[in-house]
């Protein structure tokens, strides 16, 4: 994978937004729930890719974790998210894909994965394979929505397909004679 600058810069913009916005959380159940981070999920699976979107949701999780507004549970759950996402967009091309692949990497996949990291790790003794599941659907169908919202807002006024030329590679140009 070569580096793209743009995508790099974006994923660190998105970070930067992650954790700023990240003390905006509402309480479900056993976990707090942070709707903008799947938000940036789904946009990082639209205009950044999986590789890029991987590391946008961790980098997002690990400062959290240092400023103490986010806990362990935030690796598992936004960063399978955010790369099942970034996957079945890149191999369907279907924005709605997009949301289908945050819902089930963040809602069910990591819900589940954050039952060793929570037993493990935070001795959390009560914690079943499913206990985050419900909370973690709850978060990113809230986000998906409203990233359909935002999307939806770019569709309608052009600016998405503007926002994916700039942030996409362009392929280079050959010099020399045409073949």
């Amino acid at each position: 994978m070569r580096l793209n600058v743009k995508k790099l810069a974006l994923a660190g913009m998105m970070t930067a937004l992650g954790v700023c916005l990240s003390t905006f959380s509402i309480p479900v159940g056993v976990s707090r729930c942070f709707p903008i981070q799947h938000l940036l999920n789904v946009l990082a699976g639209v205009f950044l890719g999986p590789g890029y979107a991987l590391g946008f949701s961790f980098s997002t999780a690990l400062i959290r974790n240092f400023l103490g507004t986010g806990s362990l549970l935030a690796f598992p759950g936004s960063m399978a998210g955010a790369f099942l996402g970034a996957l079945f967009y890149r191999y369907s091309g279907k924005v709605w894909m997009t949301f289908v692949g945050e819902i089930v990497g963040t809602g069910i996949l990591g819900g589940m994965l954050c039952y060793p990291v929570a037993f493990l790790f935070m001795g959390n003794r009560e914690a079943a394979v499913f206990t985050y599941v419900l909370p973690f659907l709850i978060s990113t169908v809230g986000g998906c929505m409203m990233a359909a919202v935002l999307l939806g807002i770019l569709f309608k006024s052009g600016a998405f397909r503007c926002l994916k030329s700039m942030v996409d590679e362009q392929p280079a140009v050959r010099k020399g004679k045409p073949s």
